[in-house]
């Protein structure tokens, strides 16, 4: 039977996105980073002082990664971009879709081998555009396309298996994957089926357990899935279009959520859309990768 526990976290951020989306953690700073998507903005947040800053880009970005001390990977609608975090100077690591102006990136994670996989979909919509990739030292893959809203990139801690969903399908994926490099080993095959249920399967990550925590658009809610799949519990945010999780240590999750699409009437009755959230949450301890340039 499904558990569901009412809001019992907090807002690290009231700076408000209007499509906050691609949360990563850093353990060694104490920093979450996350972007606006539609506002071309990446956020800083050093966790324990609560000190935010603005960083804005030339284009929207959705997906953000460590290299090391001095870098970090961007994921962008002009590509893969390698980001000075000194000076915020982007350098174009590799194409993605050049061919396609209309698409822009979605969700992505690294994996444990240090690949990158990203998504890709339509600016206006259309389905079907998008595309998932593998991005490994600078040499793309194309994995799945035909996807409309690709979402839920995230690997079990051994890197042995990967997850993906269609948002429009809502249904989650699963495959197995080569650890040593990231790229699939067999054919995806349904993990989760949520298709013509309540809201959408957004981001998701896969905790040191192989479980899974999805950020569950338009519900307001993340929910926890065991390793085989089976709903466990529903933890409730207080914005309706939260968009995914990330861990922030001590058993603790942030949440990414926005107000893209609302109008004055539906902001007032969701005031804190867009917002940071942390909700405490019984999540076992791992560290997301750093991408290998």
């Amino acid at each position: 039977m499904v558990q569901f526990h009412d809001f019992e976290g907090k807002i690290l951020s009231s700076s408000l996105s209007e499509l906050g989306e691609g949360p990563s953690y850093e353990a060694s700073t104490d920093t979450i980073w996350w972007f606006d998507i539609l506002g071309r903005a990446l956020h800083e947040l050093h966790i324990a002082s609560n000190r935010h800053s603005l960083h804005r880009l030339p284009f929207m970005a959705s997906v953000v990664a460590p290299i090391d001390g001095d870098r970090q990977v961007i994921g962008t609608e002009k590509g893969v971009f390698i980001r000075n975090r000194a000076t915020g100077e982007l350098s174009l690591h590799c194409e993605l879709e050049p061919e396609r102006p209309g698409n822009r990136s979605n969700d992505g994670r690294v994996h444990p081998s240090g690949g990158l996989w990203i998504g890709t979909m339509s600016k206006s919509g259309e389905s079907g555009a998008g595309k998932i990739y593998h991005v490994a030292a600078g040499t793309v893959t194309p994995l799945f396309d035909g996807i409309s809203i690709p979402n839920s990139i995230c690997f079990s801690p051994d890197g042995s298996l990967g997850y993906f969903v269609d948002t429009k399908v809502n249904r989650m994926m699963r495959v197995s994957l080569d650890p040593a490099t990231g790229l699939p080993a067999g054919e995806a095959e349904v993990f989760i089926d949520q298709a013509g249920e309540p809201g959408g399967i957004d981001g998701s990550i896969c905790d040191g357990a192989g479980q899974i925590w999805n950020a569950r658009w338009g519900e307001g809610a993340v929910d926890h899935y065991s390793a085989d799949g089976s709903h466990l519990a529903r933890y409730r945010v207080p914005a309706r279009q939260t968009t995914c999780p990330a861990f922030i240590g001590n058993g603790r999750i942030a949440v990414t959520s926005a107000r893209e699409g609302m109008d004055e009437a539906t902001v007032a009755a969701d005031p804190l859309a867009g917002s940071l959230f942390a909700l405490t949450v019984p999540i076992s301890a791992f560290e997301e990768p750093s991408y290998r340039p």
